[in-house]
């Protein structure tokens, strides 16, 4: 995808034996923590789904982004299912073909499954959801330093700015945003933007964290934890 720079601008059960028959079984998970695919009942545990988008550029799924997953994986721990799919062509990423692909992924999340995007997989994210509504709401939007595109932030050849972007977002999920204050590549101002566009969003500036966060989610875990437990999630400044 080409960005061109525009003017800157200033409770859930976790009991891995836990039986829940209105879920669809996506994996077993043993006494001993190990994944199997196994039918016995006993070992049926429900799984929260989590999608995450990479960001776009040469070699970013194996060797910048998969940290970022690695640490989310740590600290969301076995109670939850990371599907982290190779985004096409990374190094130039073109909206049509990454829509595409995404579709074909949030057709297959269960209700509530977590959707994440990183940087350019953010912004593709958030404006695929916007396009069209995914069959089964997620259970949260969240944006890791994703470029703004509109008046303030960049321009794009491919992404149209969408000044009704709140509106045609699904009404009763919840959207998080995250941008480290030393992102050298993505202007932390853009997180201003993306509040002002989608006043509703629980939004977390993070000091000293840069275009990957120190490869640390920890926030973001810390909500997702947060919903699945029923508690209240309150913008942080």
């Amino acid at each position: 995808m080409s960005f061109r720079r525009g003017t800157p601008a200033g409770k859930r059960n976790s009991s891995t034996n836990r039986l829940i028959a209105d879920f669809r079984v996506i994996v077993g998970v043993s006494r001993t923590g190990v994944r199997d695919d196994v039918s016995d009942p006993r070992w049926i545990a429900t799984m929260r789904q989590v999608l995450f988008v990479q960001g776009g550029g040469e070699g970013v799924h194996d060797q910048w982004d998969d940290q970022l997953v690695d640490s989310l994986r740590r600290e969301l721990g076995p109670d939850y299912e990371i599907h982290y799919p190779v985004m096409p062509n990374e190094a130039d990423p073109k909206y049509a073909a990454w829509k595409l692909a995404l579709e074909r992924e949030l057709a297959v999340l269960e209700h509530g499954a977590i959707v994440i995007g990183h940087s350019v997989g953010g912004t593709i994210l958030i404006n695929v959801i916007a396009e069209r509504t995914p069959q089964s709401d997620p259970g949260a939007i969240c944006l890791i330093a994703a470029p703004f595109i509109g008046t303030g932030g960049w321009k794009s050849d491919d992404i149209e700015p969408r000044s009704d972007l709140a509106a045609r977002l699904p009404r009763d999920v919840p959207i998080f945003l995250y941008h480290g204050r030393n992102d050298d590549t993505v202007p932390f101002a853009h997180i201003e933007l993306y509040a002002r566009a989608i006043p509703r969003a629980h939004v977390r500036r993070l000091a000293g964290r840069d275009h990957q966060l120190n490869n640390r989610l920890s926030e973001l875990a810390s909500d997702i934890r947060r919903l699945d437990y029923g508690s209240n999630v309150d913008p942080a400044p």
